[in-house]
């Protein structure tokens, strides 16, 4: 993260990006390296996206590091995916409170080492206070698990008589979601060509403007961010409404 590589100022920008970085795999087999040489390489992409957000002025990004199904993965790649996350907030979160981002990991963390849930909770607690942009990191995270968990705790109030089921609306139910505190996505980005949610933020992203781009995820950086950014601007978003039509 750096000034070097100013872009111009975009008038209209996204308050919340969510990325699905997809495409580590495909990048690393093409240059015939393991799988992590992609993840690694990968790592680079989300500075790159950091540095240009920082520069705009986007309030928020969030990034698919990990779903709840990545752990079907062969065993030797979630090893190394676990070590890499590990190396990351090691190396990275010095470098996120300098430039005064704010790190919040969303997901169940049970699953992961005790070290490693350490290592987040040192992380956010770092840059709890920064304020320029709040980067979002979903790691063991899925969608319907998300909606579920959800669910879940309203049912528990419920089922305790503190809560009317009458009273339940979507906004009850968005105060137990992992995103709760945050604005929905205006934009998602998916990189590698796929054109799926892969059961990403299936609640958040019901009005958010979905784009779909060939690079891998390596070779995502700022200007491939930046142009994104712009097909976002020459979108009209009507949120279920119709599209207003000025009188000649």
């Amino acid at each position: 993260m750096s000034s070097k590589n100013d872009l111009p100022q975009l008038e209209i920008l996204p308050k919340h990006v969510a990325i699905i970085m997809d495409g580590n795999n495909r990048w690393a087999k093409q240059r015939k390296l393991p799988s992590l040489a992609g993840h690694k390489a990968g790592v680079d992409s989300v500075r790159a996206v950091l540095e240009v957000a920082l520069q705009q002025g986007i309030e928020v990004v969030t990034l698919f590091a990990f779903s709840s199904e990545n752990w079907k993965r062969p065993a030797e790649e979630v090893s190394g995916l676990m070590e890499l996350f590990k190396w990351a907030l090691r190396r990275e979160t010095k470098r996120l409170h300098k430039y005064q981002v704010k790190l919040k990991i969303v997901g169940d963390r049970t699953a992961f080492s005790n070290e490693l849930q350490q290592l987040m909770l040192k992380a956010e607690a770092l840059t709890a206070n920064n304020t320029k942009t709040t980067l979002v990191i979903a790691a063991n995270y899925g969608g319907r698990q998300d909606i579920t968990t959800a669910a879940r705790q309203l049912a528990l109030q419920v089922s305790k008589g503190e809560l009317n089921p009458e009273a339940i609306d979507e906004q009850k139910l968005q105060q137990y979601l992992a995103f709760e505190d945050l604005p929905d996505p205006d934009l998602c980005i998916r990189t590698s060509g796929e054109q799926r949610l892969s059961n990403f933020l299936l609640w958040q992203l019901a009005y958010t403007e979905l784009i779909f781009v060939d690079a891998f995820w390596p070779d995502f950086r700022q200007q491939a961010f930046y142009e994104t950014l712009k097909v976002f601007i020459s979108r009209q978003r009507r949120f279920g409404g119709r599209e207003e039509t000025t009188a000649s």
